[in-house]
């Protein structure tokens, strides 16, 4: 199963979180500092919230596609490689408080674009906790950037 990934930057976690649990009827899947995601079924999305600083408007922070194993990164990576895309391999990376292997590709607009796969949990032990302070994805995006 894939999915596309919409990846928001917030100013206001909490308020994101609540208004998109009530427009998808949902509850997020990861609630960490910082971060949140939802991953729907129906329609079949992953939509991650990033914690931006206060009073930023919200804005797309970058897109993917979700796989369900690393092969099928490594298959994506072969494909875009062979269709002519510049393409950059991250291997058992943490971002977003999961490991993952993923390859990033620029949309001709630079829109950060990825093809990844969950391959762990990372630091299970914040689940529900929002001290920003201890975020790992707060800030600029770094953990997410291509």
């Amino acid at each position: 199963m894939s999915r596309v990934q919409l990846a928001l930057r917030v100013a206001d976690l909490d308020a994101a979180v609540d208004f998109y649990a009530r427009l998808f009827g949902a509850v997020p899947a990861k609630r960490r500092p910082g971060y949140a995601n939802f991953a729907l079924a129906e329609p079949p999305l992953k939509l991650v919230l990033l914690e931006g600083a206060p009073g930023e408007a919200t804005r797309m922070d970058h897109l993917g596609v979700e796989v369900g194993s690393p092969e099928e990164v490594g298959a994506a990576t072969a494909r875009l490689a062979d269709a002519g895309l510049a393409t950059r391999v991250e291997e058992n990376t943490t971002c977003c408080y999961a490991v993952q292997d993923k390859v990033w590709v620029t949309g001709p607009g630079g829109e950060p674009w990825e093809v990844y796969a969950v391959t762990g949990d990372d630091r299970p032990e914040l689940e529900g906790e929002k001290a920003l302070e201890r975020s790992a994805v707060g800030g600029d995006g770094g953990c997410c950037a291509s």
